[in-house]
């Protein structure tokens, strides 16, 4: 049986008369809504099973909000509760996912990472994330004295360092343009500028209200349109609408807000290193996690330009348009560059990024993960509470 919520009856019958007023209704098959990197590798997989897929993007193309504004890195699989689902995908997937790359030329590389302790109160939370990353399956991690790490690193400072040679980096943007493409092989469709704007149950249906971005966008900040131009009746709804996914839920009429998580916003900056023949590292460097994020660290891309960060800026609240069509502020605060990096006559710090992110949980409630990106399944009239447990919390691995 479907979950309601008993107070919104009124929204759901307000929605239904709103929906066949206005808007015409048509079947389909699998409907996943959002093409970053998860939606991409979701409507991928249905399409290769012989499922008939249409993906709806708010965007003018695939990947422009978090799928491309992340380190790129290829999590080993450390940081995760030992025995959780979200350790054990990390782990396989990061294997699934090298697989992918070699077969199919994507630019990646296994360059490892050092995850230091710079002070002795550190120590002890080092020796954790080794125990966490051997019960969670991750290979050849091991721990290293300063010397030795410094060694590797001569730019590092730090007292201890755990080594993880299989961690390593992606090129995004080429990985979504691979799964597109096997995607539109087996006949999915791409629906670009179209936006879902919410929803209702109807019987044991969710019917999807659809409208052309543009049309979203005349709208301001005000309501959005009043009447779906389409309403879309699918078999199977994935919500993959990335930060925008939590609220599409909470506008799909009729379903409980009980099983829909809060979900806080962080926005986070990126630095790059530049002028400077060599780069200072060869590995990624990362510190001990903090509060809301892993710390800010140290990555490189393929072409080995070298990334600082990112920060964790905490934000209250987004309005439900900049959130649907991905007008979060991307600008860079200049004044952060100095937290990152030392500056000195040789080296400078560019404006490279911001990344904007939601978490489940909120500031100070120890939630060391970032960049989670909720998916729901709906699938005949069933909404799969198990896969929401995981895929609800995907973090920065998502690209694994």
């Amino acid at each position: 049986m479907l979950r309601r919520s008993t107070g919104s009856v009124r929204a759901v019958l307000k929605a239904v008369q709103l929906a066949r007023s206005f808007a015409s209704a048509e079947t389909a098959d699998c409907v996943v809504i959002g093409a970053g990197v998860v939606g991409l590798a979701v409507a991928r997989r249905l399409a290769l099973g012989g499922r008939d897929v249409l993906v709806l993007e708010s965007a003018p193309t695939f990947g422009t909000g978090t799928s491309s504004r992340n380190s790129e890195v290829v999590h080993a699989g450390i940081y995760y509760p030992p025995d959780s689902l979200k350790a054990a995908f990390c782990v396989r997937g990061r294997e699934l996912l090298y697989q992918y790359c070699s077969e199919r030329g994507i630019p990646h590389k296994q360059i490892g990472k050092l995850i230091v302790a710079t002070g002795p109160s550190e120590v002890p939370k080092l020796s954790n994330l080794m125990s966490h990353g051997a019960r969670n399956g991750v290979d050849g991690l091991r721990m290293m004295d300063g010397p030795e790490a410094m060694r590797m690193e001569p730019e590092l400072q730090c007292l201890k360092a755990l080594f993880s040679p299989i961690s390593g980096i992606v090129d995004s943007h080429s990985l979504m343009l691979s799964l597109v493409g096997e995607a539109e092989s087996h006949r999915a469709t791409f629906s670009y500028n179209t936006t879902v704007v919410g929803g209702h149950l109807e019987g044991n249906s969710m019917h999807l209200h659809v409208c052309e971005t543009k049309n979203l966008d005349e709208h301001g900040n005000a309501q959005f349109p009043l009447q779906p131009e389409l309403v879309l009746v699918p078999k199977v709804v994935v919500n993959a609408a990335g930060l925008s996914a939590p609220l599409l839920a909470r506008r799909f009429h009729g379903l409980s807000g009980q099983v829909i998580p809060p979900a806080y916003f962080a926005r986070g900056h990126y630095f790059a290193l530049a002028n400077t023949k060599k780069p200072p590292f060869q590995h990624l460097i990362y510190p001990i996690p903090e509060d809301g994020g892993l710390g800010v660290h140290v990555t490189l891309d393929l072409n080995g330009q070298v990334k600082f960060g990112p920060d964790v800026e905490w934000i209250n609240g987004v309005d439900d348009v900049s959130s649907f069509l991905n007008r979060f502020d991307y600008s860079v605060s200049a004044c952060r560059a100095e937290r990152f990096y030392p500056p000195s006559e040789s080296t400078t710090l560019t404006s490279r990024m911001v990344l904007w992110s939601q978490v489940i949980q909120g500031f100070g409630q120890n939630f060391p993960l970032l960049d989670i990106l909720p998916v729901i399944l709906w699938y005949r009239g069933r909404r799969f509470t198990g896969y929401l447990d995981w895929l609800i919390s995907l973090e920065s691995s998502r690209l694994v």
